[in-house]
């Protein structure tokens, strides 16, 4: 039977025939889909870990016991997850171990570029990258298949295009994959230095048959047309290059790393003129350099974003062909807080008080655009709250009066309870504020420790954040309404001119769970001064119109912001 799929739902049906027993992930796009969709199979144990690293270390111990096991990322959720990977790595699998990550060129919803081909090479672990949804799933399978060979990790990549993409594909029956026998082993398992040296010499021999392999894998294959161009690529790049280059030969990768040196130098022979065409960095065009062949590559094509047909037909081919919008740009979306967005209040009263933010990844990253224009950074997952302490200790006591470090719920989960610890430790006199919305929001709405459900919907244990963040040693914790701006003003008042550490929980339900209840919009009254204070809000409901102020009712889902700072009465509820 054959279905339409993304290519996420593509990499979880992969997982599910590949006879995976334990998948776990941390939300974050473009790979959130893949574990959303693994949590409809009832046969294997699905969750969504408080972060990246937990989540493969429970992935490497399900391994280690014997199942074949998944774990899912981000590009950026790597970085988090660089620890274990690089000692699993060394201690190899018993069940296979498939790590599949998303990368995001053109950084559609992320803070950096990075690719992560070259954790492969770091790691010396073998990277596959499909080009569509049906290779979507069959690498997933074969992906098992080969660390259960070599006894490896094996990572599969993707990117955006391809997570988000949709393709036909065929579906099978579920391999019925038996556990592996559990075997104590330390000598494979404990990474003591002495241990660990004995493996070193294990890995880079397992990389030299691995190498070997590569040349005999029906996944990186020639295709020969015309041999006067030659193009060497891989991944959804593939597809673009056959779109833009029909006539031209092409050598497709599906194993990135290690590369097919053998393969590679009879295609390089066998072509005129030699293109490497990849986003991101050369990662393909250093190592055929390095093998003596010449090649073109990034004189051409930039390091930064995704390309497209017509840019590879125009900078190979010297021609255009109209692969977009009839050749026109399509107009941008700029990204908004939804209406309703509960951080909204706490950015409308952070400016109104000048006070200066360290800023999360999340929804309320959003708060530095205008008109709020409230957070001065935005690193990486949890380094709000390290960075105010940071700022603290530089310039004093005094500048932490007006800062304060703003992160979520699911990201303090994630990564802000150590940062917190250390401000308890080494004595931070600062504010840090958790925007509790219930739910991870930017992702999708994913459920978190906090939530009260799994990731397969299940009744879960709820973790107090308050109660959690007392037993760290916060003696000042106060919970608000957002929405209550009066409570919110005084808090952020009382608790920024404390000389001690202080945590302030705004509580208020992301506006796009509650999809049942219906609230009247608002409307703006002849009452309206045009004063513009509503604008403030940055609600994208609130407009300003030739005829003067104007609420869309479209747009409005009736949260009861706008009226609390209007000091004319000039906003009420329709019908009212």
């Amino acid at each position: 039977m054959k279905k339409l799929m993304l290519g996420n739902e593509a990499f979880a049906r992969g997982a599910y025939e590949a006879g995976v027993t334990v998948a776990a992930a941390y939300p974050g796009t473009p790979s959130t889909e893949i574990t959303e969709s693994i949590a409809k199979f009832d046969e294997i144990y699905s969750e969504w870990s408080p972060n990246e690293k937990v989540a493969l270390e429970v992935a490497i111990g399900a391994s280690i016991g014997g199942a074949r096991a998944l774990c899912a990322m981000k590009h950026v959720g790597l970085n988090v997850a660089a620890d274990p990977l690089f000692t699993v790595s060394y201690t190899g699998v018993n069940g296979g171990l498939v790590i599949i990550v998303a990368d995001d060129p053109g950084m559609n919803s992320s803070q950096n570029e990075q690719d992560s081909r070259f954790y492969a090479r770091s790691a010396h672990v073998l990277m596959l990258e499909p080009a569509d949804s049906k290779e979507a799933k069959e690498y997933v399978k074969l992906a098992f298949e080969l660390s259960e060979k070599f006894d490896t990790p094996v990572f599969v990549r993707s990117n955006t295009r391809l997570s988000h993409s949709q393709g036909m594909v065929g579906t099978n029956d579920r391999q019925q994959i038996a556990l592996k026998p559990y075997v104590k082993d330390i000598p494979k398992y404990v990474m003591m230095p002495g241990m660990a040296r004995k493996r070193h010499v294990i890995v880079e021999q397992r990389m030299n048959d691995i190498k070997k392999y590569a040349d005999t894998m029906d996944i990186n294959r020639a295709e020969y047309n015309d041999t006067k161009i030659g193009v060497i690529t891989g991944g959804v790049v593939y597809n673009y290059v056959k779109e833009a280059l029909p006539e031209a030969s092409v050598l497709k990768l599906g194993m990135v790393y290690p590369l097919p040196e053998k393969k590679i130098r009879e295609f390089a022979a066998k072509v005129d003129k030699l293109y490497v065409v990849e986003e991101l960095e050369p990662f393909f065009e250093q190592q055929i350099k390095a093998m003596g062949i010449k090649v073109t590559g990034k004189e051409l094509f930039s390091l930064q974003g995704e390309y497209n047909a017509n840019e590879i037909a125009e900078k190979i081919g010297g021609k255009k062909i109209d692969v977009l919008s009839g050749g026109k740009e399509l107009p941008m979306r700029p990204p908004v807080m939804c209406p309703g967005c509960p951080h909204r209040a706490v950015y409308y009263m952070l400016k109104k008080l000048k006070i200066a933010a360290t800023g999360d990844i999340g929804c309320y990253t959003l708060g530095a655009l205008a008109p709020h224009n409230g957070i001065d950074t935005c690193i990486c997952m949890g380094a709000s709250i390290g960075n105010a302490m940071g700022m603290e200790k530089a310039r004093g006591k005094e500048f932490a009066r007006k800062l304060v470090a703003i992160i979520g719920d699911s990201t303090f989960f994630h990564s802000g309870i150590t940062g917190l610890v250390d401000m308890v430790y080494n004595g931070a006199t600062s504010t840090v504020m958790i925007l509790n919305n219930s739910t991870t929001g930017m992702t999708g709405q994913q459920d978190h420790p906090s939530t009260g459900r799994n990731v397969k919907g299940e009744i879960a244990h709820s973790i107090d954040i308050p109660a959690l963040v007392k037993s760290i040693g916060v003696k000042n914790i106060r919970v608000v309404d957002p929405f209550d701006l009066k409570a919110l003003e005084s808090a952020l008042k009382e608790e920024t001119a404390r000389e001690e550490l202080s945590v302030i929980i705004t509580k208020r339900a992301c506006a796009l769970l509650d999809k049942k209840t219906v609230r009247a919009p608002y409307v703006i009254t002849d009452k309206c001064k045009d004063c513009g204070v509503c604008l403030k809000l940055g609600c994208p409901a609130i407009e300003k119109t030739e005829q003067g102020m104007r609420i869309n009712e479209t747009l409005c889902n009736g949260c009861g912001l706008c009226p609390e700072v209007c000091a004319f009465g000039a906003i009420e509820m329709a019908g009212k």
